[in-house]
């Protein structure tokens, strides 16, 4: 009983140590690690909300590019890092939903992580030259019908949102289109654009100059409503292919074991970030989505995700050559 008593202050000390550590949070620099190289769309997404983090809880944070395997070398070092909120990861439905699936991880993108908070979605958009023959989805599929495998699409790597995208459509519209990889996503546009390819799945960032500068003819929107970026522009859902939704998304994470009141603050303060009409004005000149929402909430999503791309990754045989 008298080691129990003489424990029982220390005890107290501690925990009140703790909660007094967490009530302070932060109180120096905080990392976000892109797992993507400088000036990508992950990137993109980091830097306002990085700067304007910053300005709400009066510390620096630093982003710092960490690219290599698909997202997987930021990843790992967020994943072993001390889940004191000073290390944070914005990721892609790429590196927390597909990866896992896909090649053998040092770390568990469900268990190694604790979600923090959606950043945003872009909506890809299917589009051909603005010379095609090629003037709607339903003449798209025709044609892929009446010659199969003559079609080509450029995909930009295993895994990525356009590969996928492409995959979910062969499946939905029941055609044969060859897939044609590059080296990312800027010669894959090159590749359509010099007349290579047939296609291509794109962000709507990316995308939109080309269309809008009449190089490119969207076709449809991956998501399963319309984009405000291209109003006009119907869904392929709409236009004929019900089940067809396909959203790229960015997210932010904490490695697993972070205190939840650090995670519930930090939800909170990006949330407000996000609605600041200069970080909305970006995110939205570049045809994204703005999310935000509660921890639980996207705990949910992420699970969903995580289970539906790793499942058809698995059906279709998609494999890291």
């Amino acid at each position: 009983m008298r080691i129990l008593n003489r424990c029982i202050p220390l005890l107290v000390a501690l925990l009140a140590a703790g909660t007094g550590a967490s009530a302070a949070y932060p109180d120096k620099p905080i990392q976000l690690i892109v797992p993507y190289p400088p000036a990508g769309m992950t990137d993109v997404f980091a830097r306002p909300i990085g700067q304007r983090l910053s300005e709400r809880l009066g510390q620096a944070v630093v982003i710092v590019n960490r690219p290599g395997a698909g997202g997987t070398v930021g990843a790992a070092q967020v994943a072993k890092a001390n889940p004191d909120g000073y290390t944070l990861i914005l990721g892609t439905f790429g590196s927390h939903a597909v990866n896992d699936a896909l090649m053998k991880l040092s770390y568990n993108s469900l268990k190694d992580f604790t979600p923090v908070i959606p950043v945003a979605a872009v909506p890809s958009v299917l589009s051909v030259l603005a010379t095609s023959p090629i003037t709607s989805l339903q003449d798209l599929v025709a044609r892929a019908r009446a010659r199969p495998g003559e079609l080509t699409h450029a995909s930009t790597g295993i895994g990525a949102s356009p590969q996928l995208c492409i995959e979910l459509f062969k499946q939905v519209a029941k055609v044969d289109i060859t897939d044609v990889m590059y080296n990312g996503g800027g010669p894959a546009l090159v590749a359509l654009l010099g007349g290579q390819v047939t296609m291509i799945f794109d962000t709507i960032g990316t995308s939109m100059p080309q269309i809008k500068a009449g190089k490119l003819r969207p076709l449809g929107i991956s998501s399963d409503h319309r984009s405000p970026a291209l109003s006009d522009v119907p869904t392929i859902a709409e236009s004929g292919y019900p089940g067809f939704n396909l959203v790229p998304w960015f997210a932010i994470w904490a490695p697993a074991g972070t205190p939840p009141e650090i995670v519930q603050k930090l939800n909170v303060e990006i949330n407000a970030v996000m609605k600041l009409p200069d970080v909305q004005e970006r995110f939205l000149g570049i045809g994204a989505e703005i999310m935000g929402g509660s921890v639980e909430d996207f705990a949910a999503f992420h699970r969903a995700e995580y289970a539906r791309w790793g499942k058809f990754i698995r059906d279709t045989g998609i494999k890291v050559q």
